[in-house]
C-alpha cells in the first residue's frame, strides 16, 4: 500500500491550493482514507475523512465550509480542495488510509492519526498573512 501526496506550497492569505494524494495497492471501497496535518510541536490533527463504500465523508470544524475532500476512483487519487487559506492553515498535510473494517465508528475514530496504518511522506502547505 502507497499514498503520495503533492500539491504543498506557499500561497497569501485567502488563496486556494488543492493538494493530491495518489494511492495504490489497495481498493478504495475497502479502506478509509483521511487527510491530517501536523505543524512541528503539536500533534497530527484530523482534517478530513471519506469512505467511498458509501460516500461519507467528514471534516474537522476548523475546515468547514472551505476545504472540500473528492475523489476519482478510476485513477484512485484523492484530492483536498482549500479555499480561504489562512495562515493557521500553514502545516505538513498527510494522506493516510485504514481498512474500512477496523472503523465501525468511524465518527469517532477518523481523526484520530494512531487509528490510521499507513500514511505518505507529506506535503508542505505555507500561508502568508
Amino acid at each position: 500500500i502507497q499514498l503520495e501526496e503533492s500539491g504543498g506550497d506557499f500561497v497569501q492569505a485567502g488563496e486556494s491550493l488543492r493538494l493530491s494524494c495518489t494511492t495504490s495497492g489497495f481498493r478504495f471501497d475497502d479502506f478509509v482514507i483521511s487527510w491530517f496535518r501536523e505543524v512541528p510541536g503539536k500533534i497530527r490533527e484530523g482534517v478530513s475523512c471519506f469512505r467511498s463504500a458509501d460516500g461519507t465523508t467528514y471534516y474537522a470544524d476548523f475546515v468547514k465550509g472551505r476545504f472540500t475532500m473528492s475523489s476519482d476512483i478510476s485513477k484512485k487519487m484523492v484530492y483536498l480542495q482549500m479555499d480561504n487559506l489562512k495562515p493557521e492553515d500553514t502545516a505538513r498535510y498527510y494522506c493516510a488510509a485504514d481498512p474500512r473494517s477496523r472503523h465501525p465508528n468511524l465518527h469517532s475514530t477518523w481523526s484520530r492519526a494512531s487509528w490510521m496504518d499507513y500514511w505518505g511522506k507529506g506535503t508542505q502547505v505555507t500561508v502568508s498573512a
